[in-house]
Parts: structure tokens; sequence; C-alpha cells
């Protein structure tokens, strides 16, 4: 793999069904719960569950985050795969403020039923296509490990 490339998969189990762990990634209104790492916020997010529909999310850092507290996180995505509620496939780019594509990403979650439960596995690889991408995808496992954990957090209630 590239230096300007990352390659994560992350496994994740659910004390929920399957359907539940599937709404919370396609319904926007949950969504915006848990997508991005802790202390940020979602007031945009959009989602056509479609193949060749789109996803797009507008994270905000909050005071949380020190000195990075109000700047805007844009990402979109088209989907490739929709198969209710097994598997989820969609390209993904994270946007500077002004539009431009700073991370091009193919990102897979496939949902198993078990017996009550839900295990999810997340593959997602991720190119850094300008410079103040590398330190992004530097930090892709951090980000998507507490943005699983606050989906977690909220399913398990």
């Amino acid at each position: 793999m590239a230096e300007n490339e990352r390659e994560l998969t992350l496994v994740k189990e659910f004390d929920a069904p399957r359907e539940l762990v599937w709404k919370f990634w396609t319904d926007p209104e949950l969504l915006a719960k848990w997508w991005g790492p802790r202390g940020v916020t979602n007031p945009e997010c959009e989602v056509d569950l479609r193949p060749g529909g789109t996803i797009r999310v507008v994270m905000l850092a909050g005071a949380e985050l020190g000195e990075l507290a109000g700047q805007r996180w844009p990402m979109q995505g088209t989907f490739k795969e929709v198969v209710e509620p097994e598997k989820l496939v969609f390209v993904n780019q994270a946007l500077s403020e002004e539009g431009e594509v700073l991370i091009d990403g193919l990102t897979t979650v496939t949902f198993e039923e078990q017996g009550g439960k839900t295990k999810m596995t997340l593959h997602t690889v991720a190119r850094a296509v300008a410079p103040p991408a590398e330190q992004m995808i530097a930090g892709m496992n951090e980000g998507w490990s507490q943005s699983l954990d606050k989906l977690t957090e909220l399913v398990n209630k």
C-alpha cells in the first residue's frame, strides 16, 4: 500500500438486532447522532439509500476539540451497493470547506445476524489526494474507532 493510503478493518458486536444497527447507518437522523469522532456534531446529514444514491455529512468540531472548534469537515459519497439489512458499499470523499477533495475512499460495511445480536464489519480503504489529508488518514483508525464506539453506546441503550 502506498504511503498516502490506509486500509482499516474494524469489527463490532452489538447487543441488538441487525435491522436496528442497519437503521443507525441508513436513517440520516440516527446517523447524525454518531458519525465522526468524539467532540463532533453533524448539523447536516443526508442519505439517499439506493445504488447511485448519495450520502453527505458535514461534521462540526465542538468546543471540547480546542483550537479545532468551529471547523467544518464535509464528507460526500455515493452508494455502490445496498443490500438491506446485510451490506453497504459506498465511495466516500472527505472535502475541504471549499469543496476540494482531500481523501478518496471506499467503505464496505456488513451486518451479520447472530441470534438477536449483530456482528458488524467495517472495511475501508482511503487515499490522501491533497497534502493536508495525509495527517487525516494517519488518524483514520482513531476516528473510525471513536465513531463506532459512539454507535455502540447508542445502539446498546
